[in-house]
């Protein structure tokens, strides 16, 4: 029961991450820029008590402020290449994170697990900058209404009490028929690129649902928000690429 609880939980403040961002990007760049630094920064501090390791407040800081800096230049810098300084924001993180491990010495517990799950947390934060990349691309009324509700009916379909077996290939159909319909109905884009668009974000919700349910011990409220924040900000950059892919 708990876990269907915290299940709906986490889908209904990612929708809520979602829409926010959807909407925050018909105010232009900057404002759109504003909602993804609020969302890296809520995942960026919650990351580390969803994974349990140590020196939680350091790593945290420092996921936030690379989400923040690749949502920044995503909405500053000179297109096409929108996400031109996202690798540079990885890169800081990924070294910042490194470097604590290494302040904190030899015989610190969990360092190589710190290390290796603060990175991952590093990447998902900075690939919020392409919800941005998108909006930028193509406008606000193309691959980013596709994608956001894939994601959306992904994140609804994941929050439901069945087993993973039956739940995550009901998230990528549900998903991937939600895109073609949303692109017939809202954008120009066409079905086949909006499917796999739809197709590929239910998989990679699909698999942060199974990664929660392996859990053991009881999920903080902080790690519960990065739960649920995490993966929308990562299919922002999915977008993205498939967007410039396919489309663009």
């Amino acid at each position: 029961m708990k876990t269907w609880i915290g299940g709906a939980a986490a889908a209904g403040i990612g929708v809520a991450g979602t829409a926010a961002l959807i909407v925050s990007s018909l105010g232009g760049p900057i404002a759109q820029a504003v909602v993804a630094v609020v969302l890296a920064a809520l995942a960026g501090i919650g990351w580390p008590f969803f994974l349990g390791i140590p020196a939680k407040k350091t790593n945290g800081t420092i996921l936030a402020i690379a989400g923040a800096a690749a949502g920044i230049s995503a909405a500053s810098v000179a297109g096409p290449e929108f996400l031109f300084w996202t690798p540079a924001a990885i890169a800081f993180g990924v070294m910042a994170v490194t470097i604590v491990q290494l302040i904190r010495g030899t015989g610190q517990s969990h360092r190589l697990e710190s290390a290796l799950g603060a990175s991952a947390g590093v990447l998902l934060c900075c690939l919020g900058a392409g919800w941005i990349a998108t909006a930028r691309l193509t406008g606000t009324g193309s691959m980013l209404i596709v994608a956001g509700i894939s994601t959306a009916v992904a994140l609804l379909v994941g929050a439901i009490n069945w087993p993973d077996t039956i739940v995550a290939p009901l998230a990528i159909v549900f998903a991937g028929l939600a895109a073609p319909l949303a692109a017939l109905v809202l954008t120009d884009i066409s079905v086949i690129p909006a499917t796999i668009a739809g197709a590929l974000i239910g998989a990679v919700l699909a698999a942060v649902r199974r990664l929660n349910r392996t859990r053991s011990r009881p999920m903080p409220p902080a790690g519960l928000m990065a739960l649920a924040l995490a993966p929308v900000l990562a299919v922002g950059s999915l977008a993205y690429f498939i967007d410039k892919l396919l489309l663009y």
